[in-house]
């Protein structure tokens, strides 16, 4: 008989493995030394509740720095900076005003061109024109005297 006969097809059996630790063997205590008051080792040792001994370097609190007082900024300098704050929006300002002004010339110009050409067309427009109607001041010209290259009417 097949030993996964009893088992749910398509089910897998997970193999198990258990560890045990091993206890170590007690490390007999050492002696604490007594340490005078005031004073500390460069190196210090601490005794665990097992016995054992660690030993490391002793470390100092980290001290923190004194913040230093920051210097008092000065009138001067603050007034520097401020007028230097204040010509350059100036200067900007300016500018601005300086491209609007030749914007605002470039379009009248352009204005002023367009209306000069639909009145100038329109003008033409009536001058040929008034010939074609018939509408005009009409001049008999056989009835006008030359005389020496001068017209006399």
């Amino acid at each position: 008989m097949h030993k996964h006969a009893n088992l749910v097809p398509g089910r897998r059996e997970a193999t198990v493995e258990v560890h045990r630790s091993t206890p170590l063997a007690p490390v007999p205590s050492a002696p604490v030394v007594p340490v005078q008051p005031g004073t500390v080792p460069s190196v210090a040792s601490v005794v665990l509740p097992d016995g054992r001994i660690v030993t490391g370097y002793a470390l100092e609190p980290a001290k923190s720095e004194p913040v230093a007082a920051k210097p008092p900024v000065s009138r001067v300098a603050v007034n520097i900076a401020l007028g230097g704050i204040g010509f350059g929006a100036v200067c900007g300002g300016l500018f601005l005003l300086t491209a609007f002004i030749t914007a605002l010339t470039a379009l009248i110009t352009q204005l002023i061109t367009i209306a000069a050409v639909i009145f100038g067309g329109w003008v033409a427009v009536q001058v040929f024109s008034a010939s074609g109607h018939g509408s005009g001041t009409t001049v008999n010209i056989r009835k006008a005297v030359f005389k020496r290259n001068h017209f006399h009417g």
